[in-house]
């Protein structure tokens, strides 16, 4: 009996520092704490998803200003040649009209050789 006891006691232990990591547990019932001033925010993943879409046009955009628009079809197409994930990463990897439009405006900003 007491050793199931304090196994529970434990665990109640550990769901309090839990929270009060987390900055809660310290207001008492009925005041107005941090709970009544800081509201909880959802978060979208619109953010990070268009976050790492232009990281990824810039890191295309980068390559395809390193080595060369001709150079880098090439590739591509060579990558498109593979299997069913090569074929995914060539798609990826194409070289949309945003990514040009980045390519030549980075050239110009870096001014690497053509």
């Amino acid at each position: 009996m007491a050793h199931h006891q304090s196994k529970e006691f434990q665990r109640r232990l550990q769901r309090v520092e839990k929270i009060h990591r987390r900055g809660g547990g310290f207001e008492a019932a009925g005041t107005l704490g941090r709970s009544a001033y800081h509201k909880k925010e959802s978060r979208s993943l619109f953010r990070p998803l268009l976050f790492t879409l232009a990281i990824g046009l810039a890191l295309k955009a980068a390559l395809l200003m390193q080595i060369g628009e001709v150079d880098y079809r090439e590739r591509v197409d060579r990558l498109a040649q593979g299997g069913q994930v090569e074929k995914v990463g060539a798609y990826v990897m194409q070289a949309d009209p945003i990514t040009l439009w980045l390519a030549q405006n980075m050239k110009e900003i870096f001014k690497a050789p053509a």
